[in-house]
């Protein structure tokens, strides 16, 4: 006879009774040689808060096989043991204690269950029935899309009690519940232990077991911010394949992006920009401008890729995406596969600004600091400098008082190649859904702040488009190709350490200085022209 002993509602034991000699065994794996009789399991049952019960089977609701004298037996011993000779025993005898939670801890860790006949027949009962049951709401495993699975691609019956038997356990996470999930399974229970050592558990039990057949999530469930286990079959994480090759797409993206840069540092062309066919060899005048932009965006993009090595996040090909405002929006870079954990994510998401800015930071002091290559140089007022905290600042510190309100001003225009630079590198670092900044306040607060940062962002970029066309078209792009959300991390309940989101706060700290105005006042106005 085998049965579920059910203590508290919450924890369940598998129980078999020998015919022989009328002992309970356990029937979970690696307890096999626990037997007591019947009235010792009712001892330990008999507490006010638990109760006992079997259930054969999931579909048999009928009680526990046994002779009628067997049962009346049953109930004179449980009526004869009083609460308080139980706490007692358990008070006495914390060694026992002991040595039945280590032996739990570790049951899952065997090679699979004892099953007998009447197992083996009830699971062939179970397999033949079909039951409709509702899909999970509230997606924990956002960013994939909703598919159609066929019955070849869901989890069957068997797996998913080869998952709860022995892959979960006491020492892991400690399975209360399970709904169907996108053709895979969602386990609701208690996490036991640090997150990021219980993922590695039971992810080498699932690929010794199914050999990388289906994919494990560690999540965080957004109905309750509960620890939930996501098992899907690893299929269904697979990429999207896309109609159009990557690289012919990439390079289309990439051509017309070179062609804004050259035409952004060209302003004769930017009146009339039709008047390019008739005036090509004009553009050749943007080449410098567009070449020192663009070394700010390889930057980027090579902190990207370094990193994502490093981690194993496999990258797509880079989409440029072209303005006629600013040269570039910067590039959209799918990541393929599945990015192990939040402070990979932290790593990867800040590598790219974080060396876009260093590598714009330093032309922009050395426009500064060099002379015009020719001895006019740039003329521009010095009002521009109040369009950014950063520059703005950099301009007062080295320029001084020769930085006067009302007065035109000689520079070398690597400022302003430096500066589109830089901007277009903060423009990316906005939390908002895949933008770097998004991917950045996702990995340092996760998913909820992220989430309400996003709203806040594209909202304050609404409004920021009434008055300027840069802003729309960021609200634009964003809302249709970087909303989000990201996709699922393999574990995204161990946070990163201290001295991680310390880099990640950084980053968004110089996104806002390069992208907030200089609100203080420079010198008083002067006649002169310096030149430097």
């Amino acid at each position: 006879m085998s049965s579920l002993a059910t203590f508290g509602g919450s924890l369940v034991i598998g129980l078999s009774r020998c015919d022989s000699c009328s002992h309970i065994f356990y029937t979970y794996p690696g307890i096999r040689n626990w037997k007591f009789p019947y009235n010792q399991l009712l001892r330990v049952g008999s507490r006010r808060d638990s109760r006992v019960f079997c259930q054969v089977g999931e579909t048999n609701n009928e009680p526990a096989g046994g002779t009628e004298e067997e049962i009346k037996s049953m109930e004179v011993d449980q009526g004869s043991v009083s609460d308080d000779s139980l706490i007692q025993n358990r008070v006495e005898d914390p060694q026992t204690v002991a040595e039945s939670q280590l032996a739990m801890s570790v049951m899952h860790e065997s090679n699979g269950p004892v099953k007998n006949g009447t197992d083996e027949k009830d699971a062939d009962q179970e397999k033949t029935e079909n039951v409709d049951v509702p899909v999970a709401t509230g997606s924990p495993l956002p960013g994939l899309k909703k598919q159609n699975f066929d019955e070849s691609v869901r989890i069957p019956k068997e797996t998913i009690d080869i998952l709860k038997d022995q892959v979960f356990g006491f020492d892991t996470f400690f399975v209360t519940g399970q709904e169907p999930y996108e053709g895979g399974v969602l386990f609701k229970g208690n996490l036991r232990g640090q997150a990021s050592k219980s993922y590695e558990k039971i992810v080498r039990r699932m690929e010794d077991r199914f050999s990388g057949l289906y994919k494990f999530f560690l999540l965080i469930n957004p109905e309750d911010e509960k620890p939930v286990a996501v098992v899907v079959p690893a299929k269904t994480t697979q990429p999207d394949t896309t109609a159009v090759p990557q690289w012919f797409a990439a390079s289309a993206f990439g051509l017309v992006t070179i062609f804004t840069l050259l035409l952004r540092n060209v302003p004769a062309l930017q009146a009339n920009v039709l008047s390019v066919f008739d005036n090509v060899e004009l553009l050749t005048n943007g080449l410098p401008g567009a070449f020192t932009t663009s070394l700010v965006l390889i930057a980027h993009e090579v902190g990207h890729l370094l990193v994502a090595k490093e981690a194993g996040i496999m990258l797509g090909v880079p989409y440029f995406v072209p303005s006629w405002q600013i040269g570039s929006f910067g590039a959209i870079t799918r990541i393929l596969n599945i990015v192990p954990n939040r402070k990979d994510m932290l790593k990867f998401a800040a590598a790219g600004p974080l060396a876009g800015f260093a590598v714009g930071f330093v032309l922009l002091l050395l426009g500064f600091i060099l002379p015009p290559p020719d001895e006019l140089g740039l003329v521009l007022e010095p009002s521009v400098f109040h369009e950014s905290l950063l520059v703005g600042g950099a301009a007062k510190i080295i320029l001084g008082d020769a930085l006067k309100e009302g007065a035109p001003l000689s520079i070398n225009p690597l400022v302003l190649w430096a500066w589109a630079g830089l901007l277009i590198n903060a423009i990316n670092t906005i939390p908002a859904g895949e933008l770097d900044g998004g991917r950045i306040s996702f990995s340092i607060w996760g998913r909820k702040i992220a989430s309400r940062l996003t709203a806040g962002s594209i909202g304050l970029l609404g409004l920021s488009a009434l008055f300027n066309d840069v802003a729309f078209y960021w609200v634009v792009l964003i809302w249709f190709l970087q909303r989000g959300p990201i996709a699922p991390l393999s574990e995204e309940i161990t946070e990163p350490e201290d001295n991680y989101k310390a880099f990640g706060i950084l980053v968004l700290a110089l996104g806002l200085l390069v992208l907030l105005p200089f609100p203080f006042p420079f010198a008083s106005t002067g006649e002169a022209i310096p030149s430097f």
